[in-house]
């Protein structure tokens, strides 16, 4: 991700990086073939890619595309900016984060999607309307394909669960906690806390606060966004609510503050009862858990008399086309084959992510993989409330605001909940009123 302000040194090595695209690229001169295609460097998507462009040679020999994962970097998303000042950018790029592409777009670097043949009919086919709205720009265009979502879920390991006396993870905010609660007598009997009911990540990243706070915000809310007209639209009663249930998590040691080590996976190890994580948690643990240990999913937790469904953060990877594309609708017209059912049950099977298309856990095609798979259904199921990132240019600077809240009230407990939101809102909308 990248970082909350744009300092010298990091100017400096956005060019240095520019320079090398540059020279990498033949000063930017493109090749022959009709499009270039860039993946992120994930090992299962470039497994996909190669099939998708593959089989995009094979059904269209005359219009070759030129695929490579994105350039090795400290950061994807830096290597794309550096792209962009050293106008090296590949036509289509397929792991842009919703969050940054109205920055792009009002930059003037990407194409507006909307604009071309059969765009409209094709994003109404694949996504629902509410998906529509959220990646529709403020100008009222189109410039991204929804693409790859891993919702964010509770995950939970059932043998420690049952010494609450529960067997399903409770839903709402003072069940939760009254099972915290019974979990911690259960284990420091003896004065040491070496198992906790959950973790969370304590560092304060701004990109940290998309797997807890914004999650559970959405869960909450009901999905609603952060940012609203131009305007902070978190100083809620929701808001409010997250912020207080976090602070007693960590003021009554039910959370651990522990960061876990590249080499520790204290989850598998039954130092932590739960946590919040995406479907990418699957394939992992079934390589790596020990014989008889039994997990689950659940929902986020939800405030008491929460009505209605339980949404929650998606972590969505989004597809674009770049201003720097000789032909936008060759780009389109492989943008769509690489997301046809076809690909997008290819993709699921490859990356054990999920394709971002409506009724996903009811699409025929797709039954015998989640029948097989029974794990990832409950991310299919929840992939009908899902919520992924505001249009704001300036969201990373928004998170970072909150984020910062998020370390008085939560961690340091030096703040109320709702001194902490109203100063993030005050932050918010200065910073927003700026950008005018």
């Amino acid at each position: 991700m990248l970082p909350p302000t744009i300092t010298k040194n990091y100017i400096v090595g956005l060019i240095a990086i520019a320079g090398l695209l540059w020279a990498c690229t033949g000063g930017g001169r493109k090749e022959a073939h009709l499009i270039e295609y860039w993946s992120s460097n994930n090992g299962g998507e470039i497994q996909f890619s190669k099939w998708a462009v593959e089989r995009w040679k094979q059904q269209h020999p005359g219009k070759p595309v030129k695929y490579q994962p994105v350039p090795e970097g400290q950061s994807s998303e830096e290597i794309i900016m550096a792209a962009v000042v050293a106008g090296t950018t590949p036509d289509i790029y397929s792991n842009l984060w919703q969050g940054l592409v109205e920055f792009y777009s009002r930059s003037g670097v990407l194409v507006a999607l909307d604009t071309l043949n059969g765009f409209m009919e094709y994003i109404h086919e694949r996504c629902d309307s509410a998906t529509v709205a959220e990646i529709t720009s403020s100008d009222g265009h189109i410039y991204q394909v929804p693409w790859k979502i891993n919702p964010i879920m509770t995950i939970y390991n059932k043998q420690l669960l049952r010494q609450t006396g529960l067997d399903e993870m409770p839903a709402a905010y003072s069940d939760y906690l009254r099972a915290a609660r019974s979990f911690r007598k259960d284990t420091d009997s003896d004065g040491y806390v070496d198992q906790w009911f959950g973790n969370t990540s304590v560092k304060l990243a701004w990109y940290q606060r998309l797997f807890n706070f914004y999650a559970l915000y959405l869960a909450a809310s009901g999905g609603m966004p952060l940012v609203k007209d131009g305007r902070a639209n978190f100083n809620n009663e929701h808001a409010v609510e997250v912020f207080r249930f976090l602070q007693e998590l960590y003021r009554e040691n039910y959370f651990s503050k522990q960061v876990e080590s590249a080499g520790q996976d204290l989850f598998i190890a039954g130092r932590f009862a739960s946590k919040w994580t995406g479907p990418w948690e699957i394939e992992y643990l079934e390589k790596f858990k020990r014989p008889g240990f039994e997990y689950d999913f659940a929902p986020m937790p939800v405030p008491d008399g929460h009505q209605g469904p339980v949404f929650t953060y998606c972590d969505p990877k989004n597809i674009v086309v770049f201003n720097t594309c000789k032909n936008p609708q060759a780009a389109f017209d492989f943008i769509r084959s690489m997301t046809d059912p076809e690909a997008d049950l290819h993709f699921l099977r490859t990356t054990r992510q999920l394709p971002r298309r409506k009724d996903l856990d009811n699409w025929p095609g797709f039954k015998d993989f989640f029948a097989g798979n029974p794990q990832m259904s409950a991310f299919a199921r929840q992939a009908r409330y899902v919520r992924g990132a505001d249009n704001s240019e300036a969201l990373i600077e928004v998170f970072d605001i909150i984020s910062q809240e998020y370390e008085a009230c939560v961690l340091y407990q030096t703040k109320t909940p709702e001194r902490a939101v109203a100063d993030a809102e005050r932050a918010v909308n200065v910073l927003l009123r700026s950008k005018e």
